[in-house]
This record gives structure tokens, C-alpha cells and sequence, in this order.
């Protein structure tokens, strides 16, 4: 989801700065790729506020101004709910410090970068697990309803300089959930109103579209699910 972003916001015509944790590579590759320049790729973890500070400290001395930024970093693992023993305190630390902290950690550090844009926008990645309570385990859920907490609340706090958006994702098209394959994917899709399941891009368009088209709104998460929570 955040390539598929990076690649629409540059297509749209902006300066693309791409985070990784661990695939270097595949981040250069994604920076070579796309259309225009000045685009960069740096290392960061969510789990480690100094990395994220560090890139904010990068990008206040290149450019001075952070106009958007996408929170769309995520980590989980496949725990069934009623197994309550399994979702160990070490998975629920990892679930919310990913998911929730880091998100958070980057809107703090990017703060002043982002009202220095005087239009600034944030838009977090969440999931249609923190309205219905079901996903990959139960923590995932419910740091992904903090997620759309998080949002509302810093829409508040952060208005007017800057735009806090959520987008929420059903079942998407990627190996982001541990043993979903494509034959389990074609199988959840036949539940899902519009009968398949989403793309990055589809939920890229969300994310651009908070940044061209909804303009005037805040505090606000769009679901991008198929209609899969009705």
C-alpha cells in the first residue's frame, strides 16, 4: 500500500521520500522507479522513535517542510481469537508498539515539519479490524481502533495547520497477513459485497484522494473494504 501511495504521489508530482525497515533494495529499486526526481529512501522503524527522529532531522534540513505524511507501516501476526494463551504479552507489545506508537511517535517528530507546510496532512493506515473487532488477532484489532481514535483526536489537536485522515482497508491483495494465499483471498472475496478483494492501489487512490480531492475534511476514515463491514 504505501509503494503503490509513493508511486501516485510522485505520478501527482511530488517529492517522494520512501522509509524501509529492512529491504533496502527493494526501497532503491521503488526510488528508481519513479517518475520525476529528488526522491529519496532512508531506513526507519516504527519501534524506534531515534530512527524516525532522525529522518525528520534529514528532511528539516533538505527541504524544511513536510506537506504529507503516510503512516502506512504495519506489522502483524495470525493468532486465532479464542486462543487466548497464544496472544502473548510479548505480541500484544509488538502489535500496539508497531501499529499504534510508532504511527503516533512519527506524527510527534513530523509536527512542526508538517505545520511548517501550513497545509499539512497525515494519513493513517488503519483497518476495518478496529470496527468489527476481527482481523489477524485480537491486538491487531484493537491497536487498529486506536488508530481511528488517534485520528480524530490529533484532527483536533492539529487543526488548522495540518489534516489528520485515516484510511481503512478490508482484505487487501498483498502478503502483509501471514498464510494468506491467493486461494484464501478468492475465498474471502466471495463474502465481500462487490465479490473481490482489494488492491494497494485501490487503497492508494484513498490515500491520494485525501490530499487532492478531500480537501475540506479532517478527522474522518474512509473505508476502503468493498463494503465488506456491512
Amino acid at each position: 500500500i504505501g509503494a503503490s501511495a509513493c508511486r501516485q504521489f510522485a505520478e501527482a508530482g511530488a517529492t517522494v521520500v520512501v522509509s524501509y525497515n529492512s529491504d533496502a533494495a527493494g526501497a532503491a529499486a521503488l526510488v528508481a522507479s519513479l517518475p520525476g526526481s529528488g526522491h529519496i529512501a532512508s531506513r526507519v522503524a516504527m519501534e524506534e522513535t531515534a530512527s524516525i527522529q532522525a529522518l525528520a532531522d534529514q528532511l528539516a534540513a533538505s527541504f524544511g517542510r513536510v506537506d504529507i505524511l503516510v503512516n502506512s507501516a504495519g506489522y502483524t501476526k495470525t493468532v486465532a481469537a479464542n486462543d487466548l494463551d497464544a496472544l502473548s504479552d510479548d505480541i500484544i507489545d509488538a502489535m500496539f508498539q508497531v501499529n499504534w506508537r510508532g504511527p503516533f511517535a512519527a506524527i510527534r517528530v513530523f509536527r512542526k515539519l508538517l505545520e511548517a507546510s501550513n497545509d499539512g496532512l497525515v494519513v493513517n493506515v488503519s483497518s476495518i479490524a478496529g470496527i468489527t473487532g476481527q482481523g489477524s488477532n485480537i491486538a491487531y484489532a484493537a491497536a487498529k481502533a486506536g488508530t481511528d481514535a488517534m485520528t480524530k483526536a490529533l484532527a483536533r489537536v492539529l487543526a488548522p495547520k495540518v489534516r489528520v485522515m485515516g484510511v481503512s482497508p478490508g482484505v487487501v491483495a498483498t502478503d502483509f497477513v501471514p498464510g494468506r494465499d491467493a486461494a484464501a483471498l478468492e475465498k474471502l472475496s466471495g463474502a465481500i459485497p462487490l465479490k473481490r478483494v482489494a488492491t494497494a492501489e485501490d487503497c492508494a487512490d484513498a490515500i491520494v484522494a485525501c490530499a487532492t480531492h478531500l480537501t475540506y475534511s479532517t478527522g474522518s476514515t474512509i473505508l476502503v473494504d468493498g463494503g465488506r463491514v456491512l
